[in-house]
């Protein structure tokens, strides 16, 4: 597939701050393109830029080979990651509302019926829930049928069941033929939805490839996990490099039944041990550290 957006040196400044530096890369048409990075590594401001929402310092951004202009504006459909609704209105009619700053959209009740929401159509805004509000806002991004959907942190706050429900209502986008650029914090949900995802830290792509071909490059290893309460912390720590988080105890291995026969040497019970291959949660710690970003 040729690419329906490009990304080319781009950088932005902020005074002394570089929150965008020289990044560059490419989007398939009809893909869903993921890019990850901790707080204030860049990802925000990236799209920012290629929404033409921002303006970059150097650097150029193409859809379809041209720059950002109204074809762009009214075949893109934007996401973002906080929106304030417009109050004292209904759904129907921040609806209608949006739906009339394009030429061609979707009819109201379709959308409705698509996004489960005929039932708050008449109620005000402000009574949505936040699962209510999240559906809404996708509704809302998908208005002008766009060829392409920017979902910037789109499921967070969401319990399970509502960010599962936006999956699927995502994955039906694509399948009718958008591209879609999505940023999040939730692995899982890059490893469900991304063809293909970089990695930002500190302003700068870091890592990019399909998510299985990253891990693969990365990693020939497997985690053992077992409850911390079964192997003390001591012998875990020393003996094992054991990583302990909360509940349980992480061993990383490239020889499962030697570490296994190990661990029955020193008498750890295996009731409750787990084995579970690497994921995109241990390349980003991996790549971008364990501190905790501001």
């Amino acid at each position: 597939m040729s690419a329906i957006l490009q990304v080319s040196n781009l950088v932005k400044r902020f005074g002394a701050l570089t929150a965008v530096d020289d990044v560059s890369f490419s989007i398939r048409e009809g893909s869903c393109f993921g890019l990850l990075g901790p707080n204030g590594a860049g990802k925000t401001t990236t799209i920012e830029l290629m929404e033409g929402i921002k303006t970059p310092d150097s650097g150029r951004i193409l859809y379809r080979g041209e720059a950002l202009d109204r074809r762009f504006r009214n075949e893109a459909g934007i996401m973002f990651q906080s929106t304030a609704l417009q109050e004292f209105i209904t759904v129907r009619e921040i609806m209608l509302q949006f739906s009339r700053f394009y030429p061609a959209s979707y009819p109201i009740d379709e959308l409705a019926d698509r996004f489960s929401l005929h039932e708050f159509l008449n109620q005000d805004t402000r009574r949505l829930s936040g699962g209510q509000k999240q559906r809404l806002l996708l509704a809302i991004s998908l208005i002008n049928r766009p060829r392409v959907l920017f979902l910037d942190e789109p499921t967070t706050g969401l319990d399970p069941q509502s960010r599962r429900n936006l999956w699927k209502e995502v994955q039906q986008v694509r399948e009718q033929g958008a591209t879609i650029l999505l940023t999040t914090h939730y692995m899982e949900e890059a490893y469900e939805l991304c063809d293909e995802i970089a990695i930002m830290d500190h302003g700068r792509i870091i890592a990019q490839d399909a998510p299985d071909s990253l891990l693969a490059a990365h990693f020939d290893d497997v985690v053992v996990q077992l409850h911390a309460a079964d192997i003390p912390r001591e012998l875990g720590e020393t003996e094992f490099q054991a990583v302990y988080r909360n509940d349980s105890a992480h061993i990383v291995t490239g020889d499962v039944n030697r570490t296994i026969a190990q661990l029955l040497q020193y008498d750890v019970p295996l009731d409750r041990l787990r084995i579970r291959a690497r994921n995109l949660e241990d390349l980003f710690l991996e790549l971008t550290g364990k501190e905790l970003r501001a």
